[in-house]
Protein backbone atom coordinates (compact mmCIF):
# COMPACT_ATOMS: atom_id res chain seq x y z
CA UNK A 1 0.00 0.00 0.00
CA UNK A 2 0.94 3.24 -0.97
CA UNK A 3 1.18 5.80 2.15
CA UNK A 4 -1.08 7.63 2.41
CA UNK A 5 -3.39 5.95 -0.09
CA UNK A 6 -6.71 4.39 1.06
CA UNK A 7 -7.81 3.22 -2.18
CA UNK A 8 -6.50 -0.49 -1.92
CA UNK A 9 -8.28 -1.15 1.54
CA UNK A 10 -11.76 0.15 0.31
CA UNK A 11 -14.32 -2.69 -0.99
CA UNK A 12 -17.75 -2.08 -1.67
CA UNK A 13 -18.64 -5.97 -2.83
CA UNK A 14 -18.54 -9.67 -2.24
CA UNK A 15 -18.07 -11.73 -5.64
CA UNK A 16 -20.09 -9.38 -7.06
CA UNK A 17 -22.36 -8.45 -4.26
CA UNK A 18 -23.13 -5.43 -2.97
CA UNK A 19 -21.66 -5.35 0.61
CA UNK A 20 -23.35 -2.40 2.04
CA UNK A 21 -26.67 -4.22 0.58
CA UNK A 22 -26.12 -7.76 2.52
CA UNK A 23 -25.66 -6.02 5.87
CA UNK A 24 -28.83 -4.07 5.07
CA UNK A 25 -30.75 -7.07 4.24
CA UNK A 26 -29.06 -9.22 7.15
CA UNK A 27 -27.59 -7.27 9.71
CA UNK A 28 -24.36 -7.21 11.04
CA UNK A 29 -21.50 -8.99 12.11
CA UNK A 30 -22.28 -11.09 9.19
CA UNK A 31 -20.06 -14.21 7.20
CA UNK A 32 -20.35 -14.33 3.93
CA UNK A 33 -19.02 -17.09 1.38
CA UNK A 34 -17.64 -16.63 -2.06
CA UNK A 35 -19.05 -19.88 -3.69
CA UNK A 36 -16.34 -19.54 -6.92
CA UNK A 37 -13.36 -19.38 -4.50
CA UNK A 38 -14.16 -22.50 -3.11
CA UNK A 39 -15.00 -23.81 -6.56
CA UNK A 40 -11.58 -22.54 -7.56
CA UNK A 41 -9.96 -24.44 -4.77
CA UNK A 42 -11.48 -27.70 -4.75
CA UNK A 43 -9.77 -27.84 -9.00
CA UNK A 44 -6.29 -26.78 -7.63
CA UNK A 45 -6.32 -30.06 -5.89
CA UNK A 46 -7.93 -32.17 -9.02
CA UNK A 47 -4.47 -33.98 -9.44
CA UNK A 48 -5.15 -35.86 -6.29
CA UNK A 49 -7.14 -39.23 -6.66
CA UNK A 50 -9.31 -38.01 -3.47
CA UNK A 51 -10.07 -34.61 -2.24
CA UNK A 52 -11.41 -35.30 1.74
CA UNK A 53 -12.29 -31.91 3.60
CA UNK A 54 -11.91 -31.86 7.26
CA UNK A 55 -15.02 -29.86 7.28
CA UNK A 56 -14.29 -28.78 11.03
CA UNK A 57 -12.57 -25.66 8.95
CA UNK A 58 -16.42 -24.40 7.88
CA UNK A 59 -19.30 -27.07 8.03
CA UNK A 60 -22.23 -24.84 7.24
CA UNK A 61 -24.81 -26.96 5.19
CA UNK A 62 -24.58 -24.81 1.87
CA UNK A 63 -20.93 -24.93 1.95
CA UNK A 64 -21.10 -29.20 2.48
CA UNK A 65 -23.56 -29.34 -0.44
CA UNK A 66 -21.30 -27.01 -2.29
CA UNK A 67 -17.78 -29.32 -2.46
CA UNK A 68 -19.98 -32.42 -2.91
CA UNK A 69 -21.07 -31.27 -5.77
CA UNK A 70 -17.53 -30.35 -7.16
CA UNK A 71 -16.39 -33.96 -6.42
CA UNK A 72 -15.07 -33.69 -2.41
CA UNK A 73 -15.32 -36.14 -0.30
CA UNK A 74 -15.40 -35.74 3.48
CA UNK A 75 -14.09 -36.31 7.27
CA UNK A 76 -16.21 -36.23 10.09
CA UNK A 77 -14.80 -35.84 13.77
CA UNK A 78 -17.77 -36.17 15.62
CA UNK A 79 -21.18 -37.65 15.65
CA UNK A 80 -22.77 -33.92 14.81
CA UNK A 81 -20.25 -33.92 11.88
CA UNK A 82 -21.09 -37.12 10.89
CA UNK A 83 -24.90 -35.78 10.85
CA UNK A 84 -24.24 -32.40 9.05
CA UNK A 85 -22.43 -34.27 6.63
CA UNK A 86 -25.71 -36.62 5.69
CA UNK A 87 -27.66 -33.79 5.70
CA UNK A 88 -25.76 -32.13 3.12
CA UNK A 89 -26.54 -35.11 1.23
CA UNK A 90 -23.30 -36.93 1.22
CA UNK A 91 -24.41 -41.21 1.37
CA UNK A 92 -22.85 -43.42 4.26
CA UNK A 93 -21.00 -45.55 1.53
CA UNK A 94 -19.56 -45.60 -1.93
CA UNK A 95 -21.72 -47.30 -4.78
CA UNK A 96 -20.67 -50.62 -5.20
CA UNK A 97 -19.46 -51.50 -8.97
CA UNK A 98 -17.39 -53.91 -10.49
CA UNK A 99 -13.62 -54.08 -9.67
CA UNK A 100 -10.67 -54.94 -11.95
CA UNK A 101 -7.06 -54.69 -11.38
CA UNK A 102 -6.40 -51.68 -12.66
CA UNK A 103 -9.31 -50.49 -10.46
CA UNK A 104 -8.15 -47.90 -7.41
CA UNK A 105 -10.31 -48.75 -4.20
CA UNK A 106 -13.29 -46.89 -4.01
CA UNK A 107 -13.43 -43.55 -1.91
CA UNK A 108 -15.59 -43.48 1.50
CA UNK A 109 -18.03 -40.62 1.14
CA UNK A 110 -17.85 -40.26 5.24
CA UNK A 111 -14.93 -40.88 7.38
CA UNK A 112 -15.16 -40.54 10.96
CA UNK A 113 -11.71 -38.66 12.32
CA UNK A 114 -10.67 -38.74 15.91
CA UNK A 115 -8.97 -39.84 19.13
CA UNK A 116 -11.70 -41.05 20.73
CA UNK A 117 -14.94 -42.46 20.43
CA UNK A 118 -17.23 -40.78 22.61
CA UNK A 119 -20.23 -42.95 23.07
CA UNK A 120 -22.23 -41.14 20.33
CA UNK A 121 -19.99 -41.05 17.56
CA UNK A 122 -19.08 -44.77 18.17
CA UNK A 123 -23.34 -45.43 18.25
CA UNK A 124 -23.38 -43.61 15.12
CA UNK A 125 -20.23 -44.78 13.08
CA UNK A 126 -21.81 -48.85 13.79
CA UNK A 127 -24.79 -47.92 12.80
CA UNK A 128 -24.11 -46.54 10.10
CA UNK A 129 -20.91 -48.48 9.28
CA UNK A 130 -19.01 -45.46 8.26
CA UNK A 131 -14.98 -45.86 8.33
CA UNK A 132 -12.84 -45.50 10.69
CA UNK A 133 -9.71 -42.92 11.30
CA UNK A 134 -8.13 -44.28 14.32
CA UNK A 135 -5.66 -41.87 16.18
CA UNK A 136 -5.34 -44.16 19.54
CA UNK A 137 -5.40 -47.86 19.58
CA UNK A 138 -7.78 -47.76 22.46
CA UNK A 139 -10.19 -47.24 19.49
CA UNK A 140 -9.74 -50.71 17.58
CA UNK A 141 -11.00 -52.91 20.57
CA UNK A 142 -14.33 -50.68 21.00
CA UNK A 143 -14.67 -50.80 17.42
CA UNK A 144 -14.54 -54.58 16.42
CA UNK A 145 -16.39 -54.99 19.75
CA UNK A 146 -19.40 -52.92 17.48
CA UNK A 147 -18.27 -53.70 14.09
CA UNK A 148 -16.53 -56.92 13.89
CA UNK A 149 -14.02 -57.28 11.04
CA UNK A 150 -14.49 -53.91 10.08
CA UNK A 151 -11.61 -52.27 7.86
CA UNK A 152 -9.55 -49.19 9.56
CA UNK A 153 -6.70 -46.42 8.81
CA UNK A 154 -4.46 -46.00 11.27
CA UNK A 155 -3.27 -41.98 11.79
CA UNK A 156 0.27 -42.00 12.81
CA UNK A 157 2.15 -38.99 14.69
CA UNK A 158 5.51 -39.27 13.04
CA UNK A 159 7.39 -37.71 15.97
CA UNK A 160 7.20 -34.14 14.94
CA UNK A 161 4.91 -31.82 14.08
CA UNK A 162 4.59 -27.95 12.39
CA UNK A 163 1.99 -25.49 11.97
CA UNK A 164 1.37 -21.55 12.59
CA UNK A 165 0.79 -21.31 15.97
CA UNK A 166 1.88 -24.70 18.26
CA UNK A 167 -1.72 -24.95 19.26
CA UNK A 168 -2.53 -25.79 16.05
CA UNK A 169 1.12 -28.18 15.69
CA UNK A 170 -0.39 -31.89 15.80
CA UNK A 171 2.56 -33.61 15.48
CA UNK A 172 5.63 -34.70 18.25
CA UNK A 173 5.52 -35.20 21.81
CA UNK A 174 3.30 -31.91 22.32
CA UNK A 175 0.61 -33.16 20.64
CA UNK A 176 -2.24 -35.62 22.08
CA UNK A 177 -3.26 -36.35 17.95
CA UNK A 178 -2.42 -39.89 16.49
CA UNK A 179 -1.18 -43.42 17.51
CA UNK A 180 2.88 -42.79 18.16
CA UNK A 181 5.14 -44.57 15.54
CA UNK A 182 7.19 -46.30 17.62
CA UNK A 183 4.35 -48.24 18.63
CA UNK A 184 2.83 -49.39 15.27
CA UNK A 185 4.21 -53.05 15.73
CA UNK A 186 1.86 -53.33 18.86
CA UNK A 187 -0.94 -51.33 17.03
CA UNK A 188 -0.75 -54.14 14.11
CA UNK A 189 -1.24 -56.91 16.63
CA UNK A 190 -3.79 -55.73 18.51
CA UNK A 191 -5.92 -55.12 15.16
CA UNK A 192 -5.47 -58.20 14.11
CA UNK A 193 -5.97 -59.54 17.90
CA UNK A 194 -9.07 -57.77 17.72
CA UNK A 195 -10.42 -58.91 13.69
CA UNK A 196 -9.59 -56.07 12.51
CA UNK A 197 -7.42 -55.14 9.11
CA UNK A 198 -5.81 -51.93 8.44
CA UNK A 199 -6.29 -50.43 4.58
CA UNK A 200 -5.56 -47.09 5.14
CA UNK A 201 -2.95 -44.27 6.56
CA UNK A 202 -2.61 -41.34 7.38
CA UNK A 203 -0.38 -38.46 8.64
CA UNK A 204 -1.08 -34.78 9.55
CA UNK A 205 1.32 -32.51 11.44
CA UNK A 206 -0.03 -29.26 11.63
CA UNK A 207 -2.32 -26.53 10.49
CA UNK A 208 -0.81 -23.66 7.75
CA UNK A 209 2.80 -25.65 7.78
CA UNK A 210 4.90 -24.75 5.12
CA UNK A 211 5.55 -27.07 2.42
CA UNK A 212 9.04 -28.43 3.64
CA UNK A 213 7.22 -29.96 6.60
CA UNK A 214 4.62 -31.12 4.70
CA UNK A 215 7.07 -33.19 2.34
CA UNK A 216 8.86 -34.47 5.59
CA UNK A 217 5.81 -36.35 5.88
CA UNK A 218 5.74 -38.66 3.05
CA UNK A 219 9.11 -39.95 3.78
CA UNK A 220 7.68 -40.89 7.43
CA UNK A 221 4.63 -42.17 5.93
CA UNK A 222 6.35 -44.50 3.57
CA UNK A 223 8.48 -45.97 6.09
CA UNK A 224 5.19 -46.60 8.50
CA UNK A 225 3.65 -48.52 5.14
CA UNK A 226 6.36 -50.82 4.94
CA UNK A 227 5.68 -51.93 8.94
CA UNK A 228 1.78 -52.57 7.77
CA UNK A 229 2.28 -54.66 4.29
CA UNK A 230 -0.22 -54.95 1.73
CA UNK A 231 -3.32 -54.65 3.57
CA UNK A 232 -2.94 -50.76 2.80
CA UNK A 233 -5.37 -49.83 -0.34
CA UNK A 234 -5.45 -46.02 0.38
CA UNK A 235 -2.82 -43.38 2.19
CA UNK A 236 -3.49 -40.04 3.39
CA UNK A 237 -1.19 -36.87 3.09
CA UNK A 238 -3.72 -34.90 6.10
CA UNK A 239 -4.02 -31.11 5.30
CA UNK A 240 -2.38 -28.15 6.58
CA UNK A 241 -2.04 -26.22 3.42
CA UNK A 242 -1.14 -22.97 3.93
CA UNK A 243 -2.89 -19.84 2.27
CA UNK A 244 -1.16 -16.27 2.51
CA UNK A 245 -2.83 -14.23 4.80
CA UNK A 246 -0.51 -11.51 4.46
CA UNK A 247 0.95 -9.77 1.39
CA UNK A 248 4.37 -11.62 1.47
CA UNK A 249 3.35 -14.63 1.82
CA UNK A 250 3.41 -17.13 -1.54
CA UNK A 251 1.14 -20.22 -2.38
CA UNK A 252 2.30 -23.45 -1.83
CA UNK A 253 4.10 -25.10 -4.63
CA UNK A 254 1.34 -27.66 -5.17
CA UNK A 255 2.18 -29.50 -8.40
CA UNK A 256 5.76 -29.87 -6.61
CA UNK A 257 3.77 -31.52 -3.40
CA UNK A 258 1.85 -33.84 -5.76
CA UNK A 259 4.68 -34.98 -7.61
CA UNK A 260 6.42 -35.70 -3.87
CA UNK A 261 3.65 -37.90 -2.87
CA UNK A 262 2.50 -39.40 -5.89
CA UNK A 263 6.16 -40.93 -6.26
CA UNK A 264 5.68 -42.18 -2.76
CA UNK A 265 2.29 -43.89 -3.65
CA UNK A 266 4.01 -45.54 -7.15
CA UNK A 267 7.11 -46.96 -4.72
CA UNK A 268 4.27 -48.00 -2.25
CA UNK A 269 1.90 -49.68 -5.56
CA UNK A 270 5.25 -51.38 -6.88
CA UNK A 271 6.22 -53.17 -3.58
CA UNK A 272 2.85 -54.21 -2.69
CA UNK A 273 1.69 -55.10 -6.35
CA UNK A 274 -1.63 -53.22 -6.43
CA UNK A 275 -3.19 -50.22 -6.71
CA UNK A 276 -3.15 -47.81 -3.79
CA UNK A 277 -5.23 -44.47 -3.42
CA UNK A 278 -3.89 -41.03 -2.64
CA UNK A 279 -5.42 -38.59 -0.83
CA UNK A 280 -5.41 -35.38 0.43
CA UNK A 281 -7.71 -33.79 3.01
CA UNK A 282 -7.64 -30.01 3.07
CA UNK A 283 -9.60 -27.90 5.56
CA UNK A 284 -8.61 -23.75 5.49
CA UNK A 285 -7.56 -24.38 1.91
CA UNK A 286 -10.80 -24.75 0.40
CA UNK A 287 -12.83 -22.43 2.53
CA UNK A 288 -10.48 -19.36 3.96
CA UNK A 289 -9.90 -17.17 1.44
CA UNK A 290 -13.63 -17.85 0.60
CA UNK A 291 -14.94 -16.07 3.61
CA UNK A 292 -15.31 -12.76 4.97
CA UNK A 293 -16.88 -10.90 8.06
CA UNK A 294 -19.26 -7.87 7.84
CA UNK A 295 -19.20 -5.87 10.93
CA UNK A 296 -20.11 -2.39 11.77
CA UNK A 297 -18.10 0.28 12.98
CA UNK A 298 -20.08 1.47 16.34
CA UNK A 299 -17.58 3.71 17.96
CA UNK A 300 -13.96 5.55 16.81
CA UNK A 301 -11.93 6.56 20.28
CA UNK A 302 -8.06 7.32 21.14
CA UNK A 303 -6.98 5.94 23.95
CA UNK A 304 -3.82 7.65 24.67
CA UNK A 305 -1.75 7.86 21.92
CA UNK A 306 -3.43 4.82 19.96
CA UNK A 307 -6.95 5.26 17.71
CA UNK A 308 -9.51 2.34 18.04
CA UNK A 309 -12.53 1.37 15.36
CA UNK A 310 -14.85 -0.39 17.99
CA UNK A 311 -17.08 -2.90 15.82
CA UNK A 312 -19.94 -4.96 16.39
CA UNK A 313 -18.21 -8.42 15.77
CA UNK A 314 -15.69 -9.90 18.63
CA UNK A 315 -13.75 -13.27 19.27
CA UNK A 316 -17.31 -14.78 19.81
CA UNK A 317 -17.71 -13.86 16.42
CA UNK A 318 -14.04 -14.54 14.91
CA UNK A 319 -12.02 -16.28 17.39
CA UNK A 320 -8.41 -16.76 15.92
CA UNK A 321 -6.73 -13.78 16.47
CA UNK A 322 -7.44 -14.07 20.09
CA UNK A 323 -6.29 -17.74 20.09
CA UNK A 324 -3.09 -17.60 18.06
CA UNK A 325 -2.37 -14.17 17.18
CA UNK A 326 -3.71 -14.54 13.96
CA UNK A 327 -3.27 -11.84 11.34
CA UNK A 328 -6.41 -11.27 8.97
CA UNK A 329 -6.65 -8.50 5.94
CA UNK A 330 -8.78 -6.08 6.42
CA UNK A 331 -10.73 -3.21 4.50
CA UNK A 332 -13.04 -0.90 4.58
CA UNK A 333 -16.78 -0.27 3.39
CA UNK A 334 -17.46 3.51 3.93
CA UNK A 335 -21.09 4.61 3.93
CA UNK A 336 -20.61 7.86 1.74
CA UNK A 337 -17.39 8.26 -0.22
CA UNK A 338 -14.15 6.92 -0.18
CA UNK A 339 -11.44 8.23 1.88
CA UNK A 340 -8.28 9.40 0.58
CA UNK A 341 -5.79 8.87 3.66
CA UNK A 342 -5.34 5.72 5.62
CA UNK A 343 -4.03 5.77 9.35
CA UNK A 344 -3.06 3.62 12.08
CA UNK A 345 -6.15 2.07 14.09
CA UNK A 346 -6.53 -0.67 16.52
CA UNK A 347 -9.45 -2.71 15.99
CA UNK A 348 -11.70 -4.52 18.97
CA UNK A 349 -14.78 -5.84 19.50
CA UNK A 350 -18.03 -5.59 22.03
CA UNK A 351 -17.41 -7.95 24.39
CA UNK A 352 -16.39 -6.91 27.90
CA UNK A 353 -12.74 -8.57 27.57
CA UNK A 354 -9.58 -7.01 26.88
CA UNK A 355 -8.47 -9.40 24.94
CA UNK A 356 -11.20 -8.94 22.28
CA UNK A 357 -8.97 -7.34 19.64
CA UNK A 358 -8.34 -8.03 16.03
CA UNK A 359 -5.50 -6.48 15.82
CA UNK A 360 -3.50 -8.81 17.82
CA UNK A 361 -0.21 -10.39 18.24
CA UNK A 362 0.51 -13.41 19.14
CA UNK A 363 1.23 -13.16 23.05
CA UNK A 364 -2.24 -10.80 23.21
CA UNK A 365 -0.22 -7.55 22.16
CA UNK A 366 -2.05 -5.15 20.49
CA UNK A 367 -1.03 -4.06 17.14
CA UNK A 368 -2.47 -1.28 14.79
CA UNK A 369 -3.07 -1.60 10.78
CA UNK A 370 -3.27 1.45 8.46
CA UNK A 371 -6.96 1.30 7.27
CA UNK A 372 -8.59 4.22 5.74
CA UNK A 373 -10.17 7.04 7.58
CA UNK A 374 -13.49 5.54 9.27
CA UNK A 375 -16.44 6.77 10.90
CA UNK A 376 -19.48 5.12 12.99
CA UNK A 377 -21.83 3.55 10.28
CA UNK A 378 -19.02 2.39 7.93
CA UNK A 379 -18.67 -1.39 7.48
CA UNK A 380 -15.38 -3.23 8.07
CA UNK A 381 -14.46 -6.34 5.85
CA UNK A 382 -12.31 -8.43 7.87
CA UNK A 383 -10.73 -10.75 5.31
CA UNK A 384 -9.80 -14.62 4.55
CA UNK A 385 -12.02 -15.72 7.80
CA UNK A 386 -13.57 -18.62 5.92
CA UNK A 387 -11.94 -21.56 8.10
CA UNK A 388 -11.91 -22.00 11.47
CA UNK A 389 -14.45 -18.67 11.82
CA UNK A 390 -18.14 -19.05 12.11
CA UNK A 391 -17.29 -22.88 13.24
CA UNK A 392 -15.51 -21.69 16.32
CA UNK A 393 -18.21 -18.63 17.30
CA UNK A 394 -19.55 -18.79 20.80
CA UNK A 395 -22.62 -17.08 22.60
CA UNK A 396 -20.23 -15.71 25.11
CA UNK A 397 -21.63 -12.62 26.76
CA UNK A 398 -25.06 -14.19 25.82
CA UNK A 399 -24.08 -12.71 21.95
CA UNK A 400 -26.74 -14.60 19.39
CA UNK A 401 -24.28 -16.22 16.44
CA UNK A 402 -24.48 -14.51 13.31
CA UNK A 403 -26.00 -15.17 9.80
CA UNK A 404 -24.12 -16.66 7.31
CA UNK A 405 -24.34 -16.12 3.47
CA UNK A 406 -23.30 -17.72 0.29
CA UNK A 407 -22.73 -15.94 -2.59
CA UNK A 408 -22.68 -17.59 -6.20
CA UNK A 409 -23.24 -15.58 -9.76
CA UNK A 410 -23.30 -11.99 -7.96
CA UNK A 411 -26.50 -13.32 -5.40
CA UNK A 412 -26.17 -13.73 -2.36
CA UNK A 413 -28.36 -16.65 0.01
CA UNK A 414 -28.76 -16.58 3.25
CA UNK A 415 -27.81 -20.21 4.21
CA UNK A 416 -27.79 -20.07 8.01
CA UNK A 417 -30.39 -17.26 10.08
CA UNK A 418 -29.11 -15.25 12.68
CA UNK A 419 -29.45 -16.15 16.30
CA UNK A 420 -32.37 -14.58 18.03
CA UNK A 421 -32.20 -13.71 21.93
CA UNK A 422 -34.67 -16.45 22.22
CA UNK A 423 -32.40 -19.12 20.94
CA UNK A 424 -29.78 -17.85 23.62
CA UNK A 425 -32.05 -19.42 26.61
CA UNK A 426 -33.89 -22.35 24.74
CA UNK A 427 -33.17 -25.29 26.45
CA UNK A 428 -32.77 -23.61 29.81
CA UNK A 429 -34.98 -23.49 33.13
CA UNK A 430 -35.24 -21.41 36.32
Amino acid sequence: MAPGDASQSVRREIAGASIADLAHAHGTPLYVYDAEIIRQRCRDLAAWDTIRFAQKACSNLAVLDLVRRAGVVVDAVSAGEIHRALAAGYPAHAPVAAASATDLPPAHPIVYTADIFDRDSLDAVARLGLHVNCGSADMLEQLAERVPGAAVTLRVNPGFGHGHSQKTNTGGEGSKHGIWHEEIPEVLRRAEWAGLSVSGLHMHIGSGADLAHLAEVAGSLERVAHEIGRSLTTISAGGGLPVPYKPEEVRADLGGYFTLWDATRKRLEDRFGHRIRLEIEPGRYLTAEAGFVVTEIRAVKRQGGRKYLLVDAGFNTLARPVLYGSYHPMSLCPAGDSPTACEEVAVGGPLCESGDIFTQADGGFVTTRPLPAAAVGDLLVIEIAGAYGFVMASNYNSKPLPAEVLVDGGHGRLVRARQSVADLVRGETV
